[in-house]
């Protein structure tokens, strides 16, 4: 009896221990497992992003442009007189896809406000790709891609990046990784930008 019950134990063990190997190698080499525990996360509140206008040094950091969702080329340079929010992201990044939620839901918010311009800019290789992305996701902002260079002060290459100017193009919020951007306290450091 004492020998069947230490199997049973035994077996229990080694079962614990099979799942949760397979949990990590799901999350080490799965993106889609990554960014479900992540989005997981954002959602607690672990990730609130906040803008502090009080705190910022203002810099400008230049321009750079962009292809419309139409194919037309704009510069953010055209872009001032409004408050400008960027985005940089790509399907491939875990965080990335974490964090849209938030920013479909921060999108919705401003949609109809014409003082703020939303700029969701794929580092995708492949739009298709991107565009099929967007769509399962049922998205409403528009996919855009760089036509060019970012200035470094901007874009630096991590994923995602996010960045906030002001009217006058002045940079006033950069964050590099994933946060929650449908939270009160970055609504209201918006919204006083406006």
């Amino acid at each position: 009896m004492e020998q069947e019950e230490n199997k049973k134990k035994k077996w229990l063990r080694i079962g614990s221990n099979l799942l949760f190997y397979g949990l990590l190698a799901a999350l080490i080499f799965s993106s889609d497992a990554k960014a479900f525990v992540l989005q997981q996360l954002v959602r607690v509140g672990l990730f609130n992003a906040q803008i502090k206008t009080e705190s910022v040094a203002r810099s400008n950091p230049g321009a750079f442009s962009f292809y419309t969702a139409d194919g037309k080329v704009v510069s953010t340079d055209a872009l001032k007189g409004k408050v400008v929010f960027i985005n940089f992201w790509a399907t491939w990044c875990p965080p990335c896809r974490a964090e849209m939620p938030s920013l479909q839901a921060l999108y919705n918010k401003f949609e109809n406000d014409d003082r703020i311009v939303f700029l969701f800019i794929s580092e995708d290789e492949d739009l298709g790709k991107a565009t099929q992305y967007l769509q399962s996701l049922q998205t409403t902002f528009p996919l855009l891609t760089r036509a060019g260079e970012v200035p470094e002060a901007l874009f630096s290459g991590t994923l995602p990046t996010t960045v906030v100017l002001d009217k006058k193009g002045n940079l006033v919020y950069k964050k590099e990784g994933i946060a929650n951007y449908n939270s009160s306290a970055f609504i209201t450091g918006l919204k006083n930008l406006l």
